[in-house]
């Protein structure tokens, strides 16, 4: 898929892998929307990148439908979704006070696998009316999973259900809307520069950098957004999640 000019979704652009992938898009002549909770961060890549922020919270199925519609009366219909927007809280299923709320982990849940739920299918409806493009396609769907959806942590029940569930959706809708010319990728990011690690400690930031065998250091927020753009690229992606970790394979602490 060539870009230049295509109306693309990105969620959870105001910062970290998100507005890497707003720039790298932009950068290609896509039309970009912006969709995030924090609408200061969202606005202020916007306005760099020439985009359109929009409130999204991506959970709830009002307010995704609402960003969706706003960003296709502004661009068009999208052809292009990145789902970027998620959390990553952590809980043991037993701690020092019992069994940890049931709320928490229905939130992670709701978030990061109803939320790609929810995105994937406001895009993919979007996208099949359109004329196909050169190939026969007419939109391309990126997803965020985790390696934890493989080797999650001790502490990441929720976040690791929830990534699991998002590489499970993966090859079902790719399958279902390959009919349409419509193709479905996940990226599973290892250890990644983003607002929530840099706020670790120095010395913690260099011990996990140091734990993944080559390069020895975390991913930058940009090459996940190179993998975005040539999934998009590649008209034989599809229904695949690409693990983007530097060969780490995650243990149990």
């Amino acid at each position: 898929m060539k870009v230049q000019g295509l109306p693309a979704l990105v969620t959870g652009a105001a910062s970290g892998l998100g507005a890497a992938t707003a720039r790298a898009l932009a950068a290609a002549g896509a039309r970009v929307a912006l969709l995030d909770l924090d609408q200061a961060a969202a606005g202020g890549v916007a306005r760099e990148i020439g985009g359109l922020a929009l409130p999204c919270d991506v959970a709830d199925a009002s307010s995704a439908e609402a960003a969706v519609a706003r960003a296709a009366r502004a661009h068009g219909p999208a052809r292009i979704l990145v789902h970027c927007a998620g959390i990553c809280p952590a809980a043991k299923v037993v701690g020092r006070n019992g069994p940890a709320p049931l709320e928490g982990f229905a939130r992670v849940i709701q978030v990061n696998l109803v939320g790609t739920f929810n995105m994937m299918r406001l895009a993919a409806a979007g996208a099949a009316g359109l004329e196909p493009l050169e190939g026969g396609e007419r939109g391309v769907i990126v997803t965020t999973a985790s390696i934890a959806a493989y080797e999650g942590q001790i502490g990441q029940a929720g976040y690791a259900a929830s990534k699991a569930g998002v590489v499970g959706l993966t090859l079902p809708v790719a399958r279902e809307l390959a009919p349409l010319g419509i193709r479905v990728c996940a990226i599973a990011p290892g250890m990644f520069e983003t607002p929530m690690v840099q706020g670790l400690p120095d010395e913690v930031q260099a011990s996990l950098g140091a734990a993944v065998p080559f390069p020895s250091r975390f991913g930058r927020p940009d090459e996940y957004a190179a993998l975005v753009m040539a999934i998009l690229a590649n008209p034989m992606l599809n229904g695949e999640t690409i693990r983007l970790d530097g060969a780490l394979r995650m243990q149990a602490r």
